[in-house]
């Protein structure tokens, strides 16, 4: 095997030693919930892009495209001085007086979000499971044109932000007595509780997504070890042909590195004069040539 065809092996095999190092991680993100932020934020420019009317004040709902069926959004525009004064009752949430943006901005646009039958698609919460639609609102900066634009964080000063559930479906054969728990899903990813209220409520100190979830059931805790299992099975035989791969390599390097330095030297010894060969035997071994200057003694006194 030539030293030009083992280095082509060996690209074409280091490609497939980083696919398979690569396989996990898809593996794993195809077992998660899909992107929200990027849901969030085509959610925002599909809003603002079909927003017909600009009027302050008013709730607009939006259409999403066929490909989101039964997820519903509406967008609103406020002053922040009259938001500061009155707060906003829209949809499920009841934002309360003396909140302000931050960082402060004349104009900002809330967008709200009922997921729907995709709540679980995009929210996850590790042992638990909803029993409410995934409902969120999020704050924009309405000038577009400033070069610090996006989202901004609405700052409350006394009350909390009301949310407001109408409707709780809770799983079948399920005890009714289970303790539910209010979960707000933050924008930087993290997760916090909080007891239920009366009314199918829930409280908050800022803006983000909210749900109600109950404690899953054991047989989804055992499907989802199950699960794991599977992964980790998964990912054990990828590492054995990883590390099979990763040694068949080394090995086709040593020897294309061997057959480079032997190929030098062939290429150094033809540009060196060459030697004569002779049998001895059966064996083929090389011979210089005469030498030109016969030998003479220095003193041809013999005792």
């Amino acid at each position: 095997m030539g030293y030009n065809n083992i280095c082509h092996i060996i690209r074409l095999m280091s490609w497939l030693l980083l696919l398979l190092l690569l396989l996990p991680s898809k593996v794993r993100g195809s077992s998660h919930t899909l992107d929200r932020d990027s849901l969030d934020s085509f959610i925002h420019d599909y809003a603002i892009n079909n927003m017909t009317r600009h009027y302050t004040g008013n709730l607009y709902n939006i259409s999403l495209p066929t490909n989101f069926s039964g997820m519903e959004t509406s967008i609103v525009r406020f002053r922040s001085g009259s938001f500061w004064r009155k707060g906003a009752n829209f949809s499920f949430f009841h934002i309360p007086p003396s909140v302000l943006p931050w960082p402060f901005v004349k104009r900002f646009d809330i967008i709200y979000e009922n997921l729907g039958n995709w709540s679980s698609k995009y929210y996850d919460v590790p042992n638990y499971t909803f029993v409410t639609p995934v409902i969120g609102f999020l704050a924009y900066d309405a000038n577009r044109s400033r070069e610090n634009y996006g989202m901004v964080e609405l700052n409350i000063m006394a009350n909390h932000i009301l949310v407001h559930f109408p409707q709780i479906s809770l799983p079948q054969n399920h005890n009714k007595n289970v303790t539910m728990k209010c979960v707000r899903f933050v924008s930087n990813g993290s997760i916090e509780f909080s007891n239920i209220t009366m009314n199918n409520s829930c409280i908050s100190r800022g803006q983000g997504h909210f749900s109600i979830v109950i404690p899953s059931l054991k047989p989804e805790e055992k499907e989802n070890k199950r699960g794991q299992w599977k992964w980790w099975v998964i990912g054990f035989g990828v590492g054995v042909v990883g590390f099979i791969l990763l040694i068949v390599i080394g090995s086709l390097v040593y020897k294309c590195f061997g057959l480079k330095r032997r190929g030098k030297m062939e290429r150094q010894s033809e540009k060196s004069e060459a030697l004569d060969t002779v049998w001895v035997g059966n064996s083929r071994m090389p011979s210089a040539s005469g030498i030109r200057t016969q030998p003479v003694l220095e003193n041809s006194y013999v005792p």
